[in-house]
Order: structure tokens, then sequence, then C-alpha cells
């Protein structure tokens, strides 16, 4: 049983004194990969010395996070180009629109978003989606890219089984962490009707423990919690849930070596 944490910050400070046994606790709970996605062009540096540490277990994402972007935001996309030409990267993340905390920016959030869609689409890359409160927006701008030509996944998706659905048929995944074990989160009525087949498994490390550490520092050993309660919803298996969603993850971010 193998599992892989899709979506794991371990390279900001609050895992600065202790990175080395976070990675250990990971590789011991079966949580043989782990995906980095970047912020913005600040944190470049610091991911991609996680990367060069612990070659074949963590791999880089870049983009520009919603809420890094302001006016500024064409400096962070060039960084994003100048990088992609010097390194290897599996995804354009994380990238979005978030309306939670700030509408200021809704505008330029949309052209970051999709020039970054347009950077995936050119790189032949999958998109990493952070979709706060912002449904809508983000349908509309990767409906004109889909079906067939843009691929990626709905990041800690929160949405309704409706819109479950059409992110399946948009033929993206769903990203599926901590929050799937929340008691009032409303997702346990969306993994029991959309089952396994779409889902990757997911941490947003430090951010969004699972039960039974919610409200701890979040790392990518609880995934095998995340796994339990999906098979719990499911009635399949979890040695299954790690089989069909590391098929997934490897499959969407081309991770085959």
């Amino acid at each position: 049983m193998q599992f892989v944490d899709t979506h794991t910050h371990l390279y900001l400070p609050e895992f600065d004194n202790d990175r080395e046994e976070v990675v250990s606790r990971a590789l011991n709970s079966e949580v043989i990969k782990l995906l980095l996605p970047n912020i913005n062009r600040y944190s470049v540096g610091k991911m991609l010395q996680m990367v060069n540490r612990y070659p074949g277990i963590c791999y880089p994402m870049i983009g520009l996070h919603p809420t890094s972007v302001s006016n500024d935001y064409n400096d962070h996309l060039n960084a994003v180009r100048e990088w992609i030409a010097r390194e290897k990267f599996i995804a354009i993340g994380e990238v979005g629109i978030d309306l939670y905390w700030d509408k200021t920016f809704i505008d330029v959030q949309k052209m970051a978003f999709r020039s970054q869609v347009e950077i995936a689409l050119a790189e032949d890359l999958p998109v990493v989606i952070h979709c706060r409160e912002s449904f809508n927006e983000i349908l509309e701008i990767i409906s004109e890219y889909c079906p067939g030509k843009l691929k990626g996944v709905f990041h800690a998706f929160t949405g309704s089984v409706e819109q479950a659905l059409q992110v399946i048929e948009t033929g993206f995944l769903i990203g599926a962490g901590g929050i799937v074990t929340f008691k009032n989160a409303g997702l346990d009525k969306v993994i029991s009707e959309i089952g396994p087949d779409s889902l990757i498994l997911e941490t947003d490390s430090p951010y969004l423990a699972p039960v039974p550490n919610r409200g701890k520092r979040n790392e990518s050993a609880n995934i095998p919690f995340i796994a339990g309660k999906i098979a719990e919803l499911t009635g399949i298996s979890v040695d299954d849930i790690a089989r069909i969603t590391t098929e997934n993850a490897i499959d969407l971010f081309n991770l085959q070596d």
C-alpha cells in the first residue's frame, strides 16, 4: 500500500525545525511521493532545495498563488516563465482565484489565472487549482479550454455533489484532504456519490490536518487518515483507495519514474 501526497508545503517555515523527521514519518506511513506546490517567486528557492534534498520523493510545481496576486503579478509570471526554461516542474500550481479574503484584485486574479492556464497548455502540464468562493469564475475560464486540452485538479475541494460532477465532466480530478474528515464539511455526501475514481489525496500541509489531528500542524504522514475516511464513505478497502488515488496521481503528474 503506497500513497502520494499531491499537495504539501513542506518547504514553509513551519517545518524548519523538524523537516527531516516529517519526511521520515511520511515514508514510514507509506507516503512515498510528496508534491510541492509553489506560492510566488520568493518561495521557489526553498521549494527546490527540498527537491534536491529528496530526489524521487519531492517534486516541484511552479505558479503564482491567487492570494499573492497584486499589481506586480506580471513580475511573478515572468519568474514562472524563467524558471520553466531552467528546471523541470510537474505542474503549474498552485494557481486559481480566491475571493474569500479579498476581492480587490478579482480582475487581476482572473488575468493571472488565465495566463497560467495558457502556460500549462504550452508546456503540456496539469494545473493545480486553488478555488475558494470562486467556483463559477474558475469553471468559466477552464471551460474555454476543456474538454481534452486542459487537465488538472481542484485542490482542497469543498463544493457540492453537483459541482464535483461538473469538475469531473471537464476531465479534472478532485483533491481530497483533511476536510473530508470534518464532521460538518458536507464532503461525506460528495465522496459517497462520486467514489474514488476521480480523487487524489493531499494534505495541504501545514494546514487542514484531518481528524484525529485536527487543529494541529498537518503533515504528509496524515494521508492514511484521509484514505481511511474515504474508504469508510465509499465502502472500498483502504488498499484499493491507495491504489486508485496513487495511480491517478502518477498519471496526472507523469510520475512514472
